[in-house]
């Protein structure tokens, strides 16, 4: 391979880890559920050590975000994770319905491939290596060009610890010379068997491309609703947190705070009280022509980072303390390019009449991140259910949307890939976990005789089937219809007159 040239040899080498792995994958596929708690215990266990390690690197490495909150992060992936899927149900009989008869069996879906995005470059291949081991899955990844030194040596780690526990070799690797080659030959790979999608639009779209099962999650464009009786120090406070959060790189952080006109004083006084600049609107000029290019599409230089290092770059003054940048929007779409969607330390900012007209502007904003995330700010209940109609997979409520849909301060399951149901064109609405991962199959037992289910079957009443042949199996038994031997008597009597007459 030492003459090939790099797209060639990161193809040969795809074609080597999916042969390897399905090796592997084939392996463990025969493991029961202790061994795979125990395999899972020691990567939570090496996870755990190199948590800040992880973190430094991937910030070095992209430039995006914080070291404390990547740490946070690769603690979410694994030993937060680890503590709600310990007791699920992968291997073996997941469940029995003993009135039905009915057990059903998991089985493991087979190699899966895992595409690693930059914003998150370890908590995600930890995450992935968690859910696939946890179903008795291989995983081969692909990771961003960007972070592939971070992501290497988390998917190296996760590999190890899973191998010293008593994996087979090579049931966790990653491609080491990325390109696009690569990633298209493993995702049309014949030992590929699923495909989690977690990156860009173009990268999900092409894993649904690929003729394989995929779970890919869209864009997001999170709205925050504050509603007129929210706690607004508590509702600015959430926000910020959520916002403020690896500077703004899960994709389900907050994009836009949408206000009433009753709260609106009282809101922007909170929000600058706790760290929040509104700009100008040619201050907000300057910095969407910094973050956005060809009219939304994010200028990866500015993703993740701070305020200070955006308002630098624009040439703008802004107190020292300022945690994010808000720019007030007049409309969605053309025109107003903070109503897309910002992985980064800045904010849209809208003023309302009422719920309605909040309910309506959501509904806009959520096309540009259709079916993944929204939140609302509310002590009333009856607006909860009026915005769970929107179009986001998850509703979150009184909490930040990072912190929220990803599992951290709700009761949704931990996870870094997040589907956004058919709304967002994903195969799933849920936060992926290992029971995305399996095949389910179901064993059932006969409990009603074959021959004799129509005619057992008091539901099965259709008069219009009384003049068929009554000689079928199907359905009642044959009997003479009395009625039916008098019409056939006088009809042969006529027939038998006519012959007569002639």
């Amino acid at each position: 391979m030492q003459n090939l040239d790099k797209d060639l040899r990161s193809v040969q080498e795809a074609r080597d880890l999916a042969k390897r792995g399905k090796i592997a994958t084939d392996q463990i596929a025969e493991f029961t559920e202790e061994q795979i708690d125990k395999i899972l215990c020691n990567m939570v266990k090496v996870a755990k050590e190199n948590a800040v390690r992880l973190a430094r690197m991937a910030v070095e490495e992209t430039g995006f975000g914080k070291v404390e909150d990547k740490t946070y992060k690769n603690h979410m992936a694994s030993v937060l994770l680890y503590e709600a899927i310990k007791d699920m149900k992968t291997v073996g009989v997941i469940s029995e319905d003993h009135n039905k008869q009915v057990l059903d069996i998991a089985e493991p879906m087979g190699l899966l491939m895992g595409i690693v995005p930059s914003t998150n470059p370890t908590s995600t291949a930890i995450y992935k290596s968690m859910i696939a081991i946890k179903s008795r899955n291989g995983i081969v990844f692909s990771p961003h060009p960007a972070a592939l030194k971070c992501t290497k040596e988390a998917v190296d780690l996760m590999h190890n610890a899973a191998v010293e526990a008593g994996a087979p070799a090579n049931i966790i690797s990653t491609i080491v010379t990325p390109s696009i080659e690569a990633t298209n030959e493993l995702m049309k790979h014949e030992h590929i068997s699923m495909i989690i999608a977690t990156g860009g639009p173009g990268m999900v779209k092409a894993s649904y491309s690929a003729g394989k099962p995929a779970l890919g999650v869209g864009a997001g464009n999170s709205p925050a609703y504050i509603e007129r009786t929210a706690n607004i120090p508590k509702a600015v406070s959430n926000i910020l947190a959520s916002k403020t959060f690896d500077y703004g790189t899960i994709c389900s952080s907050e994009q836009s705070i949408i206000v009433e006109e009753c709260n609106q004083a009282a809101v922007v006084a909170e929000l600058k009280k706790q760290g929040a600049y509104f700009m100008t609107a040619e201050e907000t000029k300057k910095v969407c022509g910094l973050l956005f290019r060809n009219g939304h599409i994010m200028n990866a230089k500015f993703v993740g980072r701070s305020p200070q290092v955006i308002a630098q770059a624009a040439q703008i003054s802004i107190p020292e303390n300022t945690k994010v940048l808000i720019g007030e929007q007049q409309g969605v779409g053309k025109g107003y390019p903070l109503s897309y969607e910002k992985l980064t330390s800045v904010l849209a900012f809208y003023t309302v009449k009422d719920w309605v007209e909040a309910c309506e502007l959501s509904i806009e904003l959520l096309q540009n991140g259709i079916g993944h995330t929204m939140s609302i700010h509310t002590e009333d209940r009856d607006k909860v259910m009026k915005f769970a109609s929107k179009p986001a997979s998850r509703i979150l409520v009184n909490t930040g949307g990072t912190q929220g849909s990803t599992g951290g301060s709700t009761g949704l399951l931990p996870a870094f890939t997040l589907g956004c149901g058919t709304w967002g064109g994903s195969s799933t609405s849920e936060n992926v976990s290992p029971e995305h991962l399996i095949n389910i199959k179901r064993v059932a037992y006969g409990i009603k005789e074959c021959s004799t289910l129509a005619s057992s079957d008091s539901s099965f009443n259709y008069p219009e089937l009384n003049n068929v042949a009554k000689s079928s199996n199907c359905f009642a038994s044959p009997s003479i219809d009395t009625d039916n031997e008098k019409v056939l008597k006088l009809v042969n009597e006529l027939v038998n007159a006519m012959k007569g007459v002639s």
